[in-house]
């Protein structure tokens, strides 16, 4: 561990292309499709997070700042300098979290929040395009299902919010990622992702 608890993982950031993003990624996910066009910077954290009472092991935010000259010239200095330029999405993994948890685990916790490495969609709920560069109009993308699991067994799928029964139902059926898929793409022992 260095001096410094935030680390840039740029072989994260590899791994996560070749895994779930690239063409012929053996855990490609159709949705993160988008990504292929996106700068992504990846970052390992030694502290731990909590947020409303909850432990927090990862993270994504769009790469952008708010705040006085100064401090954003700062900003732009340190994350430049990370990454050589300003990524789309900033993703910060929990390394404690990620140096114990199992190869599905870690896969579910990168795609999770991959998934909120969204792209903008027009009025019509088609994905936007920058009119000049081509390039998706990327955004943060809200969960699919935002539902307590105490309000699910008192009142039933059928009673809660948004998307539950979509995510009740995938639940009952068997994964579609297997774990001889994961340890191929991943394995804890041949991941070779070096946490702080």
């Amino acid at each position: 561990m260095t001096a410094f608890p935030v680390e840039p993982a740029h072989d994260v950031a590899d791994w996560m292309r070749a895994a779930f993003i690239d063409e012929e990624a053996p855990l490609l996910n159709e949705e993160h499709i988008h990504l292929r066009d996106a700068r992504l910077g990846v970052l390992w954290c030694s502290l731990p997070n909590e947020r409303q009472g909850n432990s927090v092991v990862g993270l994504c935010e769009e790469a952008t700042f708010i705040g006085n000259r100064w401090a954003k010239a700062r900003w732009e200095q340190q994350i430049g300098g990370w990454f050589g330029e300003i990524p789309d999405f900033l993703l910060t993994f929990d390394a404690g979290y990620a140096d114990q948890c199992s190869d599905a685990a870690f896969c579910a916790l990168v795609e999770h929040e991959l998934l909120h490495a969204g792209q903008k969609k027009d009025k019509w709920g088609a994905p936007r395009f920058n009119s000049q560069t081509g390039r998706p109009v990327f955004g943060i993308r809200g969960h699919d299902v935002e539902e307590f699991v105490s309000v699910v067994a008192r009142y039933g799928v059928g009673n809660a919010a948004g998307r539950t029964r979509a995510l009740v139902e995938a639940a009952n059926r068997p994964p579609i990622i297997c774990e001889a898929d994961i340890a191929g793409a991943c394995g804890t022992c041949g991941r070779g992702l070096t946490k702080p």
